[in-house]
């Protein structure tokens, strides 16, 4: 089906959310299935179910970085605090790339925090998930 990049597209294409489409597009790799991947991740979509606060690209990218590096242990100190360096380190990416995490401000709704100003280039959420899917071939 080509790459992952492409396989959220098509997903998001589709009808899936944000969310949905970048943490199913990578789901299966770590022996989640469709349906479940597709439930897991859906009220993260439009900024947490439809709040447009944090990009429900940006929460896919976390919830494979937790896949990848996370804890099953509580006491696994480690695993959880590499789960968190890895999703702050995509999500500074993407912020450093867009101008923002935040689905209202990428959206151009309102301006991002700090600023007076609208950020200037506001890509569509197709690229944004198409981006945060490449993010992830990062990890």
């Amino acid at each position: 089906m080509g790459t992952h990049a492409d396989k959220a597209v098509k997903l998001f294409e589709e009808g899936c959310s944000c969310s949905q489409a970048v943490f199913t597009a990578y789901a299966e790799d770590f022996g989640i299935d469709r349906a479940t991947a597709m439930k897991v991740s859906v009220a993260l979509g439009a900024g947490v179910g439809r709040m447009r606060e944090t990009c429900g690209a940006v929460t896919g990218m976390a919830l494979v970085a937790g896949l990848k590096y996370g804890n099953s242990d509580p006491s696994d100190a480690e695993a959880k605090s590499k789960a968190l360096e890895a999703a702050k380190a995509l999500a500074e990416k993407f912020k450093a790339e867009n101008g923002s995490i935040v689905c209202k401000e990428l959206l151009g709704l309102e301006p991002p925090r700090g600023q007076t100003e609208m950020i200037a280039k506001k890509p569509p959420c197709k690229e944004l998930v198409r981006m945060a899917a490449e993010l992830l071939e990062t990890l």
